[in-house]
């Protein structure tokens, strides 16, 4: 069950109080994102107007306010994790084994405060992009308008995972200086194929832990509520997303196409790979490069990495942005074998 400002545990946030959230009451209000081209070599896309036109009144159906959806009041669960306790990094290892339940659920909630606050940093970065291909379009347009749309639903979920954070109470996590200053370059000059890649990569990889998550009554219910508004708003920005990068991949010289090749790798697997901060192993009495090196040489960790690719990697192999030199990064990163 999870939290919402009606106070009954179990309402659905789409359909109201009297809604129960079962498993097909789940499927209705959260489906999930599906790519319909055959996967042969022929995406195909359909008309960009008429595409941002549907998104469009899908936002205008379903886009949620997290201050009246979610009740910010409601204390945490004392025995409830923060991930699904299989999908935290140290989970299966002789550390984990030696754990107290309250050490578990302790490393859960700090190694979700670091993914949220790599996902505020991806959110952030994503919208200056998209600022910046706006300012060049004719705003009148379907495809324009619904850009706009899609930074203020980027701002609202920044707001909503900010707000979890301060309540949390967790240290400040978050990517490295150099990565977070290199941002600032790809900021100021990026686009095209690898952008829309890195967007994928970004809200796909984080879609796959939040579905786990808030369809998991193990896991704290104000994190699954705020999952579930990120994730019923997040699948219209993928189908947008991925029309995207089919689309601005076509005519692209060979040049062009590895340069976008290998900055989507570059930073795609950076994205993965500094999701978890080394510094949250303090939180269990760890050293950040003991916690680091455990995590590494976990199978279930290395595990966990190959299925958060599972759904957007043969995508992304499809339309051709991953090949080439990038692909050793790929391998290296876990996200495909």
């Amino acid at each position: 069950m999870f939290v919402t400002k009606s106070g009954r545990a179990g309402a659905c946030i789409i359909h109201g109080p009297a809604a129960a959230c079962d498993a097909t009451a789940t499927a209705r209000c959260f489906p999930r994102t599906e790519w319909s081209a055959p996967m042969n070599g022929a995406l195909r896309v359909g008309d960009r107007e008429r595409t941002a036109t549907r998104l469009i009144r899908s936002a205008a159906r379903a886009s949620y306010d997290p201050d009246q959806e979610i009740d910010w009041e409601a204390a945490f669960e004392e025995k409830a994790p923060f991930l699904p306790p299989e999908r935290v990094s140290l989970y299966g290892t002789a550390l984990w084994e030696r754990m107290t339940e309250d050490q578990r659920i302790e490393l859960s909630k700090h190694e979700f405060a670091s993914q949220t606050a790599v996902g505020i940093w991806l959110e952030l970065s994503l919208m200056h992009l998209f600022l910046r291909k706006i300012y060049h379009q004719d705003p009148r347009t379907a495809h324009a308008r619904f850009a706009l749309t899609e930074v203020g639903d980027e701002t609202r979920h920044s707001v909503m995972f900010a707000r979890l954070l301060g309540k949390m109470g967790t240290p400040q996590y978050g990517i490295p200086p150099i990565v977070h200053h290199g941002g600032r370059v790809f900021k100021a000059v990026g686009g095209g194929p690898s952008m829309w890649a890195i967007f994928l990569i970004g809200e796909e990889v984080f879609d796959r832990v939040q579905r786990a998550s808030m369809d998991d009554e193990r896991v704290q219910p104000l994190v699954r509520a705020v999952n579930r508004i990120h994730v019923v708003e997040e699948s219209r920005h993928v189908r947008y997303a991925r029309e995207e990068l089919v689309r601005s991949m076509r005519g692209l010289g060979r040049a062009a196409m590895a340069r976008h090749r290998l900055l989507a790798a570059v930073i795609g697997t950076a994205i993965v790979e500094f999701m978890i901060d080394p510094k949250v192993y303090r939180c269990v009495g760890l050293s950040p490069d003991a916690g680091r090196k455990a995590a590494a040489a976990n199978p279930h960790f290395l595990e966990t990495r190959h299925w958060l690719g599972e759904k957007i990697m043969p995508f992304l192999a499809e339309t051709g942005i991953v090949a080439g030199p990038g692909t050793a990064l790929w391998r290296h990163s876990g996200l495909i074998r």
